[in-house]
């Protein structure tokens, strides 16, 4: 299974409240912050909620 390194590339500000959570539920907060979660349907889910705010890399182990 690989790995996804997802950053956040704009802020959350005027954003509606399930977009908010989503990043959060992320583990970003603010615009360039990245987090390195596994990549499967859940996490997959969540960063086309949120596509046009993150960018998405795969990482190899």
């Amino acid at each position: 299974m690989g790995k996804l390194k997802i950053t956040q590339t704009k802020s959350v500000i005027k954003r509606v409240h399930k977009q908010k959570k989503t990043i959060e539920a992320l583990g970003l907060g603010r615009p360039n912050y990245s987090n390195v979660l596994p990549d499967n349907p859940q996490t997959r889910g969540m960063i086309e909620v949120v596509k046009h705010l993150v960018t998405v890399e795969e990482v190899s182990e």
